[in-house]
């Protein structure tokens, strides 16, 4: 197959001046991604939130998870979503692997799945998919929650589609998907955690956050297992309607992504687009496929509204980042046995940690935010308008110097990057 953006030349006066662009964006992903592989990804094969630029991190002690310290939801620390970051990279890695049929690309993509089969296996709690460990390679912290389940399932699934699984790796994939999803159904999806807080986040509902999840979860088990139960699960769940606004899952998914709280956040939000372009794969009622292609375009235009917010990123902006989470966040820790107790430390330990750490809003407003949106944009089927803002995507592609972030939260512009790559001519 031929790929290109020779059409995109259109866009300049210079075909010459745009190849050299396409140059640049090819460095910058190659740079991007070999700063995933030399800092972030752990001996787990689970990525890390941040690390310092030579790749030193400070992770909790077996302790200090044990105790809910900085706080019992992990936030803030670098093992903070680790399962969420191994599933949704898993989209990059193995569309890079599809264009390249590198066996170091592959190795790399296998890596990541052990990653996500090693955080479903750190806990007695059936179901349970764990953030990160503790320098033991084994100590956790007590809760996960829907955005980090979400994508174990979603990255599973990815490595399973692309054709990589042995026939070994697929059996234990596929054995631990039916057993958690199993778990997550019997608990009204709601996700498993460990005592005193049992469960955290839900796939339930009729919220955005919700509804592409739990239908993406249904109709993933029924491909993937055959079983009939996940299929009438499926269907019924399409079609169950409810919420404020009376509205049917399939509704939810065709009005698209939406900012509840009126703040852009694409990096959780695109765990549900994420949902929908699996949907939207495997679906093959039409009307369905229609529906949902709609919902992936109107998250793409939502989304391309945060492209320009790569542009306020200033490289030379001498803003700090203070490596010693303990530090900042310690002294106000306390014990926690609710979630409602951890979530109300942890947004109070957030404030003092912006403070001392003012790189980090930095990052997450200015290059967490766009490169979520870029990849979002790239998700929406409709390849005619998708050319039309390749050049938008690449400039947040090439805005930064990767090597010089603190936070692995630019993953997504590779995956927008390969998913560029797949525009025919």
């Amino acid at each position: 197959m031929k790929y290109t953006f020779i059409i995109l030349s259109l866009l300049t006066c210079n075909p010459l001046s745009h190849a050299a662009e396409l140059t640049e964006a090819t460095q910058s992903v190659e740079q991007a991604h070999s700063e995933m592989w030399r800092r972030f990804v752990d001996k787990h094969g689970v990525i890390l939130d941040f690390t310092d630029l030579d790749g030193s991190v400070s992770l909790p002690t077996p302790e200090e998870c044990r105790e809910g310290k900085p706080n019992a939801l992990g936030w803030w620390a670098p093992i903070e979503n680790g399962a969420m970051f191994n599933g949704l990279y898993m989209d990059a890695t193995v569309n890079r692997w599809r264009h390249t049929k590198s066996p170091a690309d592959a190795a790399e993509a296998r890596r990541l799945m052990e990653g996500l089969l090693f955080l479903n296996s750190i806990s007695e709690v059936k179901g349970f998919v764990g953030r990160g460990v503790s320098t033991d390679g084994k100590s956790h912290y007590a809760m996960g929650s829907n955005d980090q389940t979400l994508p174990w399932f979603l990255g599973l699934w990815r490595y399973l589609n692309a054709g990589l699984a042995t026939k070994e790796e697929r059996e234990r994939i596929v054995e631990k998907l039916v057993e958690t999803a199993d778990v997550i159904v019997d608990l009204k999806w709601a996700m498993p955690a460990e005592p005193p807080f049992e469960k955290r986040g839900s796939f339930a509902g009729f919220s955005f956050e919700g509804a592409p999840r739990l239908l993406f979860v249904a109709k993933m088990m029924h491909q993937v297992t055959g079983d009939a139960k996940w299929d009438t699960l499926y269907r019924a769940a399409l079609i169950e309607r409810g919420g404020k606004d009376k509205l049917t899952r399939l509704e939810v998914c065709e009005r698209g992504m939406v900012f509840e709280d009126g703040k852009p956040h694409s990096w959780t939000s695109g765990v549900s687009v994420a949902s929908m372009r699996a949907l939207w794969e495997m679906e093959k009622e039409e009307s369905v496929r229609i529906a949902l292609g709609r919902g992936l375009q109107a998250s793409a235009d939502l989304a391309a509204k945060s492209l320009p917010l790569a542009e306020k990123f200033d490289p030379n902006d001498p803003s700090t980042f203070n490596m010693d989470w303990r530090a900042t966040m310690m002294p106000l820790w306390r014990p926690q046995k609710t979630e409602t107790e951890a979530q109300e430390l942890s947004m109070q330990q957030l404030s003092v940690f912006q403070k001392a750490s003012p790189r980090r809003g930095m990052e997450s407003r200015f290059v967490r935010e766009p490169a979520a949106a870029a990849w979002i944009v790239t998700l929406a089927p409709d390849a005619a308008i998708l050319r039309q803002r390749a050049a938008d995507v690449e400039r947040v592609i090439v805005r930064y110097d990767y090597a010089k972030l603190y936070y692995s939260q630019f993953f997504w512009v590779e995956a927008a990057w390969w998913r560029l790559k797949e525009l025919p001519l």
